[in-house]
């Protein structure tokens, strides 16, 4: 993000109802049937290595750019639990921040608990750490882009490089890690850096603030450790007179696209956020929400539309407390294109954070690292997507004397103003084996019916409600978790039995 980091743990989110009618992801292809080895583009799509299109739909779980110099949070989960928990929540990519100083030999993380958790972590260096994350995510069939995201622990930089990190340190350690995960598909790709702006320009030829000519110099010095690779460039702040988020700016991209040596590689990025991390003269027009995609349209969206390249926004985030910043984000998710419609092809994104300390944004945690903010997550459900399978080895759940999956459901009414109400379903894995997909049942006493339901779908007979999970969140970790939410009406009835079968 543009701003300063964000240390300081956000205030609890006040409760916020979602918007009526947001559905859950549907799969337009078996998760399993795509994602598998590297990825290049074709036109504005992004491929896997047997030329299915896929779909990034991710999260940002920052840290390794910090002086604790690893992700944040270890000091109160596994890190294993924390992949589990994204993926049960229907993420198929981490967007992973650091900083040059990891590359420094001998880098040590800090803040790790290994205190009966993360106990494989301890003594590790922080490569040795990514190694580890990077491992259990492609075991759990996440995909990894590395986002280099600062020159430093200390703070951004607007351009590539500092007094102190110069362009050939950056360029040497963009391809010391392309050269490190070689042959692992896991790691799709790199973010050359984090929020290009003023000075730096697009275009402008000056070699020292020219972003545009520093990603194809950097994008081609990682295609030459690992041709394999997908080279995230993102915007700018400032092109010829219209200014924008940091890095968010990707109008001189139709006039000076980037030029790589290896083709189908290239994936622009860019980055929106909301009133509540700064002001802008849009949301105050008297049009908005609607003015906001011809806003998309002019700064990175013609770049999909007209079929130039990939669309990644990798970064967007709000604490959804103002109302303003509500209607930004469902605006914003209709602008990228809900799977159900579009499948694949779609805008990519990797929401901005996992992380409940972030301070002007939030995250998809709470406060305590475990509780999953479920009105902010239910935003985002129309633009989720499949995940990718898994690469671990042996046999999986369900063979010959595998004990059965088993779940409870728990159910809560979140508001109730008479006329209807919204609920919150809480699946819990209680087995001793992952879940492969849940169902839960109810029955109520009144005449309610259910009017919307998001990340899930259903069927109701007489006043008989049967819940299935969407794509996205059917497979749920031993002592895991998957929420789905539900409006209906009328309101004043009673919290009915739930009843919850898994596979």
């Amino acid at each position: 993000m543009f701003r300063s980091l964000r240390r300081a743990l956000c205030v609890a989110a006040a409760l916020l109802l979602p918007l009526a009618g947001v559905q859950s992801a549907r799969a337009d292809v078996a998760a399993e049937a795509a994602g598998a080895g590297y990825w290049h583009t074709s036109g504005r799509q992004i491929l896997d290595a047997a030329g299915q299109p896929v779909r990034i739909a991710g999260i940002n779980w920052f840290g390794f750019e910090t002086a604790n110099h690893v992700v944040h949070g270890l000091w109160a989960r596994d890190y294993k639990s924390m992949i589990d928990q994204m993926k049960s929540l229907g993420y198929n990519t981490l967007r992973m921040p650091y900083s040059d100083d990891i590359l420094k030999p001998g880098t040590m993380p800090d803040s790790i608990n290994t205190d009966g958790k993360n106990t494989d972590l301890r003594g590790l260096t922080s490569l040795q750490v990514l190694d580890k994350i990077v491992a259990y995510a492609g075991q759990s069939g996440l995909k990894i882009v590395l986002d280099r995201h600062r020159p430093d622990a200390a703070g951004q930089s607007a351009l590539w490089y500092t007094a102190s990190v110069p362009e050939s340190t950056w360029i040497t350690n963009l391809k010391a890690l392309a050269a490190r995960y070689k042959g692992n598909s896991t790691v799709i790709g790199i973010d050359l850096h984090n929020e290009p702006h003023d000075p730096a320009c697009w275009g402008c030829g000056d070699t020292s603030r020219d972003w545009r000519l520093a990603a194809e110099r950097a994008g081609n010095a990682v295609l030459s450790a690992n041709p394999e690779l997908l080279i995230m460039v993102e915007g700018v702040q400032s092109f010829n007179g219209n200014s924008i988020w940091w890095g968010g700016n990707l109008m001189g991209a139709a006039q000076y696209p980037v030029r790589l040596d290896v083709p189908n590689r290239l994936v622009y990025s860019a980055h929106d956020y909301a009133t509540s991390v700064a002001e802008q003269s849009w949301f105050t027009d008297p049009s908005f929400p609607a003015n906001m995609p011809g806003i998309w349209d002019k700064y990175w969206g013609y770049i999909f539309k007209q079929n130039i390249a990939p669309v990644w926004l990798g970064e967007f985030g709000t604490t959804l407390k103002p109302s303003v910043d509500q209607k930004w984000l469902a605006e914003l998710v209709k602008y990228l294109r809900s799977t159900s419609t579009y499948g694949t092809d779609s805008f990519h994104w990797t929401f901005w954070s996992w992380n409940p300390n972030s301070g002007d944004t939030g995250g998809i945690l709470k406060d305590d690292w475990q509780t999953v903010d479920t009105v902010k997550d239910a935003y985002l459900g129309p633009i989720k997507a499949p995940g990718f399978g898994g690469g671990g080895t042996g046999p999986g759940p369900g063979g010959p004397g595998d004990p059965s999956p088993t779940c409870t459901a728990a159910y809560t009414v979140s508001s109730d103003w008479g006329g209807g109400f919204n609920a919150e379903v809480k699946v819990t894995n209680t087995g001793t084996v992952a879940l492969k997909s849940w169902q839960v049942t109810w029955t109520w006493s009144g005449s309610q019916k259910v009017t919307s339901m998001w990340n899930a779908s259903h069927t109701q007979s007489g006043a008989t409600v049967t819940a299935v999970n969407a794509a996205h969140n059917g497979n749920v970790p031993v002592a895991g978790s998957a929420s789905f939410g539900l409006g209906g009406a009328p309101g004043g009835g009673s919290v009915p039995s739930v009843r919850c079968t898994a596979t």
